[in-house]
């Protein structure tokens, strides 16, 4: 039994264990037992919060002498304990760093984690970005990737893409000029690089080196290129963390963008269940790990003890700015944007679709038919099921034509559709909240023609591919969707799976039919 009475009126961090002492969830409180029972006494929590609440069956406490020291306990004990409710940021993606070796001649690579004998640029936003950019520094600067020296030039070296060391092509001096160009570029000193290599490959000219100075002016081009692609120049010279989030059904998704020196240099994502403080719990624990810069740009304030410990953590003032407009607006909605393209665009498709084609309720289960045949031989149908917006395989179905003779489409699309949801019907499954079919106003006919003869109602729309028009029922002619929009994409995505899924399924028995023969 708890007994919430004995509370202190102090700070500190709580402990809720379960029936078999399994501590499952740890927090801190500027007043305990306010906090503490609010747990209890509150009805209005989230689902996350109402399923610990059930799980609780003793309590355990820690007085601090301040909130701030509240925090860093706090944080002290879920990554000991690592309770259930807490979040875990190791469960967040983690992209790989450009690493650069501490040798003699040091070599450029990929790692997954930081260790003490290197340097590390990073973390990279995707594996695509980081190969790209980790693909030109070597081919600019003709860095080894080898993990030992070999004895013998390889071959990146005949390809132009290595200095090799390894039989004494370049000295070490000479390495190293490269190796301290590619750091100047991967921390964003694009600038400073350019102005450089300008000034050595004037040099080089004026020398009449023309072979080294054409060398430096590919540098030139491929860094301009470089610096194109990976960095957003912006004209305030500040360190920032802009820091957004989203709730959707029960789960947080979070995204970091961190700007050094005016250049946006990268983001992490992170993705976990929602619950009370949730954005409080966040910040300490990543900034327990990170150090905060001099400013953290925020969609909306955070209590004082917070901020005197992101503080403590830099060992100066961290400015928290909460913007209404202006440039820091724009960031702040830039970090909502990647949130919503990143985890949520499935669901920008769904109700992207539904706007277009004035649907009731959003479809979230779409099915698509499609009649694939050769010169009306081994006649097969396909149907594939997209559920909130990406494919759901394991309800794909394959259809061998048994009651249509010849090439006849739009009576086959009619048999297809009978098979599928009489069988839906009879097994009491859910029916889609679409269906889409792959031809014209034939084919639409004949689906809608097939739904109505088994008593349902089902929103059916056709596709044609030629025009890539849109076929609505009751609808004289087609409906013009945006061809560059989210809702006419989606469908096209759908259909051309279904088409894929439907080849595939013909060449499978016209294969058995060669055997066979």
């Amino acid at each position: 039994m708890i007994d919430l009475n004995s509370l202190p009126h102090a700070p500190g961090c709580y402990l809720f264990s379960d029936a078999t002492g399994t501590i499952i969830y740890i927090g801190k409180a500027k007043d305990l037992k306010k906090r503490i029972t609010s747990y209890f006494q509150k009805t209005d929590h989230d689902s996350k919060t109402q399923n610990l609440i059930a799980r609780i069956a003793s309590l355990d406490y820690v007085v601090t002498n301040s909130e701030v020291e509240a925090l860093l306990l706090e944080n002290n004990l879920i990554k000991k304990h690592q309770p259930r409710y807490n979040i875990d940021l190791k469960d967040a993606k983690r992209f790989a760093y450009i690493e650069l070796s501490n040798e003699e001649y040091p070599r450029i690579g990929i790692a997954r984690h930081t260790k003490l004998n290197a340097t590390y640029f990073g973390p990279f936003v995707s594996a695509t970005q980081r190969d790209q950019v980790l693909r030109v520094v070597k081919k600019i600067f003709c860095l080894r990737s080898c993990k030992r020296l070999p004895k013998w030039a390889c071959l990146r070296y005949h390809m132009h893409s290595c200095s090799a060391p390894c039989i004494g092509k370049i000295s070490s001096d000479e390495y190293y000029k490269q190796v301290e160009k590619a750091t100047a570029l991967l921390k964003g000193k694009g600038n400073e690089l350019l102005k450089s290599l300008k000034n050595e490959m004037a040099e080089m000219s004026a020398r009449q080196e023309f072979e080294k100075a054409l060398t430096i002016r590919d540098q030139i081009t491929a860094v301009e290129r470089l610096s194109e692609r990976q960095h957003v120049e912006r004209p305030r010279q500040t360190n920032q963390d802009i820091i957004s989030y989203t709730v959707a059904d029960g789960t947080v998704f979070l995204m970091v963008f961190s700007v050094e020196k005016g250049l946006l240099t990268g983001k992490q994502e992170y993705s976990f269940e929602n619950h009370e403080d949730v954005f409080d719990e966040f910040l300490v624990q990543y900034y327990s790990d990170h150090i905060p810069p001099t400013e953290l740009i925020l969609p909306h304030d955070i209590d004082s003890a917070l901020s005197e410990f992101l503080t403590q953590q830099k060992g100066a003032v961290v400015q928290i700015t909460i913007p209404k407009i202006g440039e820091k607006k724009k960031l702040l909605d830039l970090v909502n944007k990647n949130i919503s393209h990143t985890y949520l665009h499935d669901k920008v498709k769904v109700n992207e679709l539904q706007n277009a084609l004035g649907l009731p309720t959003p479809p979230s289960i779409i099915e698509c038919f499609d009649i694939s045949h050769i010169s009306g031989t081994s006649m097969v149908g396909s149907m594939v099921q997209f559920r909130n917006g990406i494919p759901n395989k394991k309800n794909y179905r394959r259809f061998r034509i048994k009651s249509v003779e010849g090439i006849d489409d739009v009576a086959s699309i009619g048999e297809v559709v009978t098979r599928r949801y009489r069988r839906l019907i009879d097994e009491g499954s859910q029916l889609p909240d679409l269906v889409i079919i792959d031809g014209g106003k034939g084919q639409l006919r004949s689906a809608l023609k097939a739904i109505k003869n088994l008593n349902v109602h089902l929103p059916v729309i056709a596709i044609a591919k030629k025009e890539e028009e849109v076929y609505l029922p009751n609808e004289m002619l087609p409906r013009l969707l945006d061809r560059k929009g989210v809702a006419l994409k989606y469908i096209q995505q759908i259909r051309d799976e279904a088409h894929r899924f439907a080849i595939k399924y013909h060449r499978v028995l016209r294969r058995k039919k060669i055997v066979g023969d």
